[in-house]
């Protein structure tokens, strides 16, 4: 199954989670198991010669695509969390929203100065809390190998705000 095919399996909510928004549905994709291997390993294929140390999963759809990537490539797992999820001390990061703002925490221990992350997330939309994600592994004294999506909207253009760092999606939109 190629990338065209799993398109076929994200389903369109229009006006989610507010009016004049298409919702990108991937509980279609996840529940198909050919699918959803088939998509894990289209992005483990991506990213088996990129160098890295870990992958690192967005809270919270990112972590089901994260857990299953760092499976099928034997890497370990970073977690990055909403506030105040986290047990152990925390290192954290403000970021902006349409409509307010967010934070991320990661627990201060999860990586030594210089280790390489790749950052996962279910989509990638205008780029705030991805972009917010790759400054916290910074933050942290991690450098960003690359930030890696199952689905990108491109013309939310988050592609803009990220510049800086490597970025692959499996489905473009």
């Amino acid at each position: 199954m190629d990338a065209e095919e799993l398109k076929n399996y994200i389903r369109n909510v229009p006006d989610f989670p507010k009016s004049g928004i298409m919702f990108k549905d991937i509980t279609p994709l996840l529940k198909d198991k050919y699918a959803f291997s088939a998509s894990i390993k289209l992005l483990a294929d991506h990213i088996r010669n990129l160098d890295y140390d870990y992958i690192a999963g967005i809270d919270s759809r990112g972590f089901i695509i994260s857990a299953a990537l760092a499976n099928e490539l034997n890497s370990g797992l970073l977690l990055i969390r909403k506030k105040g999820k986290l047990p152990y001390h925390t290192v954290s990061i403000d970021y902006q929203l349409e409509y307010g703002s967010d934070s991320l925490e990661m627990h201060e221990d999860s990586i030594k100065k210089g280790d390489k992350v790749i950052i996962v997330d279910d989509l990638l939309a205008t780029g705030g809390t991805s972009g917010a994600a790759a400054k916290l592994i910074e933050k942290l004294g991690g450098q960003v190998s690359e930030l890696t999506f199952m689905i990108e909207l491109s013309d939310l253009k988050g592609k803009d705000k990220l510049k800086d760092y490597p970025i692959y999606s499996l489905l473009k939109y």
